[in-house]
């Protein structure tokens, strides 16, 4: 099986449509979210039925809970808040629903997990080697996941690998490589909607499980376009210009 890993899509259909076309290029057999289909960006239900039709695994982000009305966005910083609101709004009920009946986590054909921030707060940043330690500590606790080797997960926008074999935590930015069976992974694909790598072209990762390999993908889209449809849509324009700055 080859599965493409995305995250953090935030309303970006221009995002999200170049992706999709890139990763039906690569005979991918399913298509993984780390969550965060809506947020920040012009287009959420656009995004949320491309997920929807293409039948995209999800788990929900802090922005999706958000949205469908589970929590407020009051802690949330002012253009975050701001473009919940606006979402909240533009959602049809029916995305609204879908994006409710998200799980947090998501164990996927028995050969990863999945999930957004940290695996028991969507809330949380992985933010380094010693977030990640206590990551892995918190997964091997868990009865459900403690065998589980491969974790997927969203929230930063940042593309990176953590790894852990006696304890330490080395941290990997590779753009391809085999994943070591007496490893444990925890890696991020990187924003597809909005990256802050300081890198404006989308990402994902597709894991080959046959081969055991991650590979990094970035992929050009039309950014002006996103950017523009946000400053349209009475949008902050800092969010717009964020796209063309990859942060």
């Amino acid at each position: 099986m080859r599965y493409a890993v995305i995250s953090d899509i935030h309303s970006n259909l221009e995002a999200l449509a170049a992706c999709v076309k890139e990763i039906d290029g690569l005979k991918i057999d399913r298509i993984i979210s780390c969550g965060d289909t809506v947020g920040y960006n012009a287009n959420p239900n656009e995004c949320v039925d491309i997920m929807r039709s293409r039948k995209i695994a999800s788990v929900m982000g802090n922005h999706d809970s958000r949205a469908a009305g589970l929590q407020g966005p009051e802690d949330f910083n002012l253009l975050a808040a701001t473009a919940i609101r606006w979402t909240r709004d533009a959602l049809t009920k029916e995305n609204s629903e879908f994006l409710r009946g998200l799980p947090l986590s998501l164990a996927v054909d028995k050969r990863f997990l999945v999930f957004h921030g940290w695996l028991d707060d969507h809330d949380r940043y992985m933010l380094g080697a010693r977030d990640a330690g206590e990551n892995f500590r918190i997964i091997a606790g868990n009865a459900a996941f403690k065998d589980t080797k491969i974790c997927f997960f969203g929230h930063t926008h940042v593309p990176v690998a953590y790894l852990t074999e006696d304890g330490s935590v080395a941290i990997s930015t590779e753009r391809s490589f085999k994943i070591n069976k007496d490893a444990s992974y925890l890696i991020n694909p990187g924003g597809l909607g909005q990256p802050r790598d300081r890198d404006p072209r989308a990402s994902f990762v597709v894991y080959d499980a046959e081969k055991s390999t991650i590979t990094f993908h970035r992929v050009e889209y039309d950014i002006q376009l996103a950017a523009e449809k946000i400053i349209g849509a009475g949008l902050p324009e800092r969010i717009a210009e964020r796209l063309k700055l990859g942060w």
